[in-house]
């Protein structure tokens, strides 16, 4: 998965303008980070969409134009990835006991039978 950088330029006057747009990119998919600075916003995340991110922020604020996209690059990820595989090598699985008395299986119920007194093959259909 590659991490996307995306800058764009929004029209955000007070606080609670600069909240709204925030809200909105953190709900896309992908996000993982959001950061502004005066009218500029920074969008950090996994396959963003871009046009769509900028499309929602129009419609919301008014108005929203994308500056840049660019990826970021990974030497964070790696070293993640080595401390992850430390820590999973220290979990050890838990090993159930059996019991040979009990079944596990689902209990099934004997079957009912019901004749039809009704329907009765000897006699005549048209009589």
């Amino acid at each position: 998965m590659a991490k996307q950088k995306v800058v764009l330029k929004l029209c955000m006057e007070d606080a609670k303008k600069r909240s709204k747009a925030m809200q909105c990119a953190v709900g896309m998919h992908g996000v993982l980070s959001v950061s502004h600075e005066g009218d500029k916003m920074t969008v950090v995340g996994e396959e963003i969409d871009s046009v769509a991110l900028t499309t929602l922020l129009r419609k919301k604020m008014g108005c929203a134009k994308l500056e840049l996209v660019t990826a970021v690059e990974e030497k964070k990820e790696e070293k993640k990835v080595k401390v992850e595989t430390e820590v999973k090598s220290n979990i050890q699985p838990v090993i159930l006991p059996y019991y040979y008395g009990q079944s596990v299986g689902a209990i099934t119920q004997p079957p009912y039978y019901y004749v039809d007194h009704s329907y009765d093959q000897n006699s005549c259909s048209i009589m």
